[in-house]
């Protein structure tokens, strides 16, 4: 059985493999065929952190796919209010197919995952956002920017971050990450990166000059400066993004074809500007909707390695 907790546990072949799986169903959606292919099974969504795009993308493709989602926040259950998550993990994953949580540590659901006898999803931990990811390049293949592409990440140091590291030391693409000074990612997460990028071939280069990393990108991304739970740090955060928003004066160092994305929400004027976020080469919504189409592939290509 496998989880899908972060890309790192993954070989190129299997991300490629679950895309294609996943742009096969979205074609087949497109097309109006539907077919049953977790036909009465129940998705568990466990969600300590809300979120549009996940619960309506997850819910919509479970039920696409014949079954059915049940949400789960704080409220419903008694995760977080006394009952250990290994016992909660046995005993939710008795009564459901498969589960996806969107929580906090990383360690949480690792845990979960660890005691559950189902397969477990990520749907987003202060760590790592995989399914993201997943949508994100889906995106770029749709466009044909999968060739040796030069992606470039402008921001925090955060778990957008990480999982482009993954991703990119996996397929053996260039990344180039710029954020300010402090905000970096994880030392130990881009250390990880870097060893599997010794056998991959990709090049993933830290830098705190955001005109350095985009300047002939193929892609350019960015995220929210402060995530979920650091509301509290925005003003300061603010400050020392100055410079690091993706205005169309940055935008315009990338190759003339590139594209923008980013996973949402979306501040206007301090990540990105109006301009890039509504221009032509911004796929953000694209992008969104990919989010539907690969949680389907994933889920689908957990349930067959079940059985």
């Amino acid at each position: 059985m496998r989880h899908f907790l972060t890309l790192k546990d993954f070989s190129a072949q299997e991300i490629l493999e679950i895309l294609a799986l996943s742009k096969e169903i979205k074609d087949d959606l497109k097309k109006g065929i539907r077919p049953p292919l977790m036909q009465g099974k129940v998705l568990g969504m466990i969600f300590e952190k809300s979120s549009t795009r996940t619960r309506v993308s997850f819910e919509s493709g479970i039920y696409q796919l014949g079954g059915m989602g049940m949400f789960l926040s704080n409220r419903d259950i008694q995760l977080g209010r006394g009952e250990p998550m290994k016992d909660t993990a046995r005993v939710i994953s008795r009564m459901v197919d498969m589960v996806m949580i969107r929580t906090s540590g990383h360690e949480r659901i690792e845990e979960f995952a660890k005691y559950s006898q189902v397969p477990v999803v990520n749907g987003l931990t202060d760590s790592y956002h995989p399914v993201q990811l997943m949508a994100d390049y889906l995106t770029m293949m749709e466009q044909g920017k999968d060739q040796n592409p030069i992606v470039a990440y402008v921001g925090d140091g955060n778990n957008m971050t990480h999982s482009w590291l993954m991703l990119a030391s996996k397929l053996g693409f260039e990344l180039r990450v710029a954020t300010p000074r402090g905000y970096e990612p994880n030392l130990k997460i881009f250390e990880e990166a870097q060893k599997i990028a010794s056998l991959s071939g990709a090049k993933i280069t830290l830098t705190n000059d955001p005109k350095r990393a985009v300047e002939g990108a193929d892609v350019v991304t960015t995220d929210t400066w402060a995530s979920m739970g650091q509301e509290e740090e925005k003003e300061k955060r603010v400050r020392d993004f100055q410079g690091y928003c993706v205005d169309s004066a940055l935008m315009g160092l990338a190759k003339s074809d590139a594209i923008f994305l980013h996973c949402l929400p979306a501040y206007r004027g301090q990540e990105v500007s109006e301009e890039v976020l509504e221009g032509p080469q911004s796929l953000i919504f694209d992008e969104a909707e990919n989010r539907l189409h690969v949680q389907k592939g994933i889920m689908v290509w957990l349930d067959r390695k079940r059985s």
